[in-house]
């Protein structure tokens, strides 16, 4: 994996761990090569002896003798190691469940060439390896299912601690949290006069839990903290990988790739660049008024920074490796995020507003990135239907979430599906104002003329049919009849044709 820790960090941290006494759970040392299945093992052991031990990393270090602690050097080499015929860092990620992060670096230090791994610690679940988890007790590794003591109060630990609060960088000076994380963009998005003190800043960022006392000495910068308000993403190992990324393509499929950028900077301190950098890149089309031709983007612009900021604060933020993407193409933008939906997507508007994240999520709030609890699905599709475009999809593929935004296309040039979907919305706008949905409203929605009122009504037949829409009181003539979203139907029979 990339390296991201200074020579000096990496030389400080091997004089820290030489310091510790011999049986310590979440540090291991080596002297020269050790079989593939053995490190697995010890990541598993190591990973999850770091979150019973209360730290953020475990630590592997090749070329120190395990009893003097003294260095000796190695020639392990684990960028050349191979397990069969796959390298050696994509064997150990592929056996890993949870796919935690590691990093190895190579360390010069006092004449000796030395190896050091650095291991994320476990977060949400023990970590694995070939489907075993292990821990370690004293010196030696276990597997943890011999010891139920331990497992229970791993998930306890796992239940206690959120994602967002645990260390991506330990024990950094005031100087470093200033130069690693961005103060202004703080103090900016809160519209809070920036201190001239650093002691304030540092208090500030307290109070939010953006960086945590560590009882060893100086501040641990927290997941929270880094995805926030990082200058640099990749500085912080265990998140770098949730950078966004935004990938045009020329066309209407993946095969031809006309840009892949991936962000550098904290979502927060990095949003109004990334939703600038996106809407450049959305098509435009040009309309013509009285006097001036004006290129308008394709997509209405609030609806593409309500959904990028949706998928920023819902993503499963314990999964590894991957962060939220944007897709352009040249008739609908992609967006989507890591984790399945905790909300069936056909209740995205009407159900109660849950978060994964809450801790991250009232943060956005407050630097008012996002809406209020629960409102910014529905604003989206209400700019959907005032600029006519076809209703978006929100699906759920295989662990993860996507919303699809439509540009502009006629309504004969709609499939079934398309119309269903805008129906049952239209719907759901509707019922969430204290309304119904009627011939007329269709009408409107799709703009059809009064004198084509027929059309309306074959569109609210298909949804009848396809059960996403229900006749409130199918003893209504066809004229005055009203209709609502599945969920809202009344009890009784609800059964009948538009």
């Amino acid at each position: 994996m990339t390296q991201s820790r200074s020579e000096k960090y990496l030389v400080d941290l091997v004089n820290e761990l030489r310091q510790l006494p011999a049986e310590t759970g979440w540090v291991e040392f080596k002297t020269n090569n050790e079989h593939p299945q053995g490190i697995g093992e010890y990541i598993s052991a190591l990973a999850n002896s770091a979150a019973l031990e209360g730290k953020a990393f475990a630590y592997m270090v090749w070329g120190i003798d395990d009893e003097t602690h003294e260095p000796v050097g190695t020639t392990f080499d684990p960028w050349t190691q191979k397990s069969g015929n796959e390298e050696l860092e994509n064997w150990l990620l592929r056996l890993m469940t949870p796919k935690i992060q590691f990093s190895f670096y190579a360390v010069e230090y006092e004449g000796h060439h030395l190896v050091a791994l650095e291991i994320e610690r476990s977060s949400h679940s023990p970590a694995q390896f070939t489907g075993v988890e292990y821990v370690r007790i004293g010196s030696y590794k276990r597997p943890l299912k011999h010891h139920p003591e331990k497992e229970r109060m791993l998930w306890r630990i796992f239940d206690s601690t959120p994602y967002e609060l645990n260390a991506a960088y330990e024990r950094a000076s005031i100087g470093e949290v200033l130069e690693l994380l961005s103060y202004e963009s703080y103090f900016d998005l809160l519209s809070i006069p920036l201190p001239t003190n650093q002691i304030r800043i540092i208090e500030k960022f307290t109070e939010d839990r953006l960086i945590l006392s560590n009882a060893a000495g100086g501040w641990d910068i927290t997941n929270l903290g880094a995805l926030l308000l990082a200058r640099n993403l990749s500085v912080f190992p265990t998140i770098s990988r949730k950078a966004v990324r935004v990938i045009q393509y020329k066309g209407l499929s993946k095969t031809n790739t006309i840009r892949d950028q991936v962000g550098g900077k904290g979502y927060a301190s990095g949003f109004e660049g990334l939703i600038r950098y996106v809407n450049n890149l959305i098509p435009s089309t040009e309309v013509i008024g009285q006097a001036f031709r004006t290129n308008v983007p394709i997509f209405p612009e609030l609806a593409i920074r309500e959904l990028i900021a949706n998928a920023l604060i819902h993503q499963d933020l314990h999964i590894t490796g991957v962060g939220p993407t944007i897709e352009i193409y040249d008739d609908r933008v992609e967006i989507t995020n890591p984790g399945q939906p905790i909300i069936d997507p056909q209740r995205f508007m009407d159900s109660p507003p849950r978060s994964r994240n809450e801790t991250f999520a009232s943060l956005m709030r407050r630097f008012n990135i996002c809406e209020e609890r629960g409102s910014g699905i529905d604003k989206v599709v209400e700019l959907v239907e005032a600029f006519q475009l076809p209703a978006p999809i929100f699906e759920a593929p295989e662990n993860f979430t996507r919303v699809v935004l439509f540009s502009h296309r006629s309504l004969q040039d709609m499939s079934k599906a398309d119309r269903i979907r805008a129906c049952y919305l239209h719907a759901c706008l509707r019922y969430l104002v204290r309304q119904a949905m009627t011939n007329t409203t269709v009408r409107e929605r799709f703009g059809i003329p009064e004198q084509n009122s027929a059309i309306a009504s074959r569109l609210l037949s298909e949804a009848v049919e396809s059960g996403m829409i229900v006749i409130e009181d199918p003893t209504v003539g066809t004229r005055a009849r009203r209709y609502l979203p599945f969920w809202a139907a009344p009890s009784g029979d609800v059964t009948g044709i538009a």
